[in-house]
């Protein structure tokens, strides 16, 4: 899948290995970075990407 794929909220719950429900929630709570494209959910795999970096090095400074 090259970078700038785009992803589903299915897609995205497997690529993190979350459930559905939760990747859905974490998008309606702007704690991934994705976009609506009419009332569906889609997410940049590169966005995710920088965003999985991001919580890693949050993660390791608490």
């Amino acid at each position: 899948m090259p970078n700038d794929d785009i992803m589903t909220v299915k897609e995205l719950a497997d690529y993190l290995k979350i459930a559905e429900k939760t990747a859905y929630r974490f998008a309606s709570e702007g704690k991934v970075p994705g976009f609506k494209v009419g009332s569906a959910w889609r997410f940049r795999k590169s966005e995710i990407n920088r965003w999985i970096t991001q919580q890693e090095q949050e993660g390791g400074q608490k």
